[in-house]
């Protein structure tokens, strides 16, 4: 793995781990575990916490990178995923 492609990983990773555990969009989804597990179940505390949900996140991307490293389709999704992590820290640093 290329140092581009890890940077790019990394924050593609920092992106879909926000996205599952912070973002209202998935909300919807995080309430559909809380209903059905319960809220204080194992799978609950997994899709709310980020360090937890970090970790799978970071080895699913670790697998597609090492499957699917160098294609264009991963350079264009890790680099949107990456620069949309970027932007939201910029927005929320900058106001």
């Amino acid at each position: 793995m290329s140092l581009p492609e890890f940077l790019l990983s990394l924050g593609a990773t920092c992106r879909l781990t926000r996205f599952i555990t912070k973002d209202t969009l998935a909300a919807g989804f995080r309430s559909w575990v809380a209903d059905r597990f319960g809220d204080d179940s194992k799978p609950t505390y997994l899709v709310s916490c980020s360090w937890c949900t970090s970790v799978w996140v970071a080895s699913a991307m670790a697998l597609a990178t090492h499957w699917a490293g160098g294609t264009t389709a991963l350079q264009v999704t890790t680099m949107a995923l990456s620069l949309s992590y970027l932007a939201g820290l910029a927005s929320q640093w900058l106001d």
